[in-house]
């Protein structure tokens, strides 16, 4: 266990100090500022039936889609690369236990990269809200921002798993960033938009429409900004990441 921990810490560092981890917080940051002013500048001027944290967490896919494959496409693809797989798993540390050091790094700064977006009311309010006609209530709506938050935390497991589960197929970077961002483009874009097409709303039975409609990663995003917290949504992501992980793990204890 001591060493488990020890690798973690490790690699939370490496992370600090990799380039590729400025890039994505730089391009994060950045994006997600725009993108909360934009929605603010269109309250001030109309009305809307939702709050700003609502429509702010509805476009989590965009840093998702570029954040996640630069957080993870290092993390085994670089070590098989370098022939540093094989002297890690070479002492007592199981496989398991190296690829969940790999994740929980990478789900740690992918949540305080998050995290530090909850700073943005407060900046509004202080710098902002009194030369606009924006409404204090409208910044702190507080079901709606726990619920997004509660939302990015339990599906940052899948998008990162999803990371990992790729960096551990290849041992070329590019590649590894490559089949993460199509993996979470279909699970996150695709699965949203393709069961409306005419041609798929006659291939399959109605029968599975439940199960295939709870993939659409909105619909899950919508429950918990509405302060619905559906326990299917916690199981889901919860048992997708363990199985990646698990998957992963086998994938890098075969190469050595």
């Amino acid at each position: 266990m001591k060493r488990f921990f020890y690798l973690l810490r490790f690699e939370f560092k490496n992370l600090l100090i990799s380039p590729s981890t400025y890039v994505s917080a730089f391009l994060f940051l950045s994006l997600m500022t725009l993108i909360y002013l934009v929605i603010l500048s269109g309250f001030s001027q109309l009305p809307h039936n939702t709050p700003p944290s609502t429509q702010f967490f509805q476009t989590f896919w965009l840093p998702v889609l570029f954040m996640v494959p630069l957080l993870t496409m290092k993390s085994v693809a670089d070590e098989a690369r370098r022939g540093t797989l094989q002297t890690t798993l070479a002492t007592s540390l199981s496989s398991l236990a190296f690829i969940l050091a790999k994740f929980f790094s990478a789900y740690l700064l992918y949540l305080l990269l998050w995290s530090i977006t909850l700073c943005f009311p407060f900046i509004i309010q202080q710098f902002f809200l009194p030369h606009s006609s924006l409404h204090t209530s409208l910044l702190f709506n507080a079901p709606s921002i726990f619920g997004s938050y509660l939302f990015i935390a339990l599906s940052g497991l899948l998008f990162i798993a999803i990371g990992i589960f790729t960096s551990s197929l290849t041992r070329s970077q590019l590649i590894a960033g490559i089949l993460s961002f199509s993996l979470l483009f279909t699970l996150i874009i695709c699965t949203r938009f393709i069961f409306e097409l005419p041609f798929f709303s006659y291939s399959y039975p109605h029968s599975f429409t439940p199960s295939i409609t709870y993939l659409h990663i909105f619909d899950h995003l919508n429950d918990f900004s509405n302060g619905i917290f559906d326990t299917r949504a916690l199981i889901f992501y919860i048992s997708s990441s363990t199985l990646l992980l698990g998957t992963s793990s086998l994938f890098i204890r075969s190469k050595v």
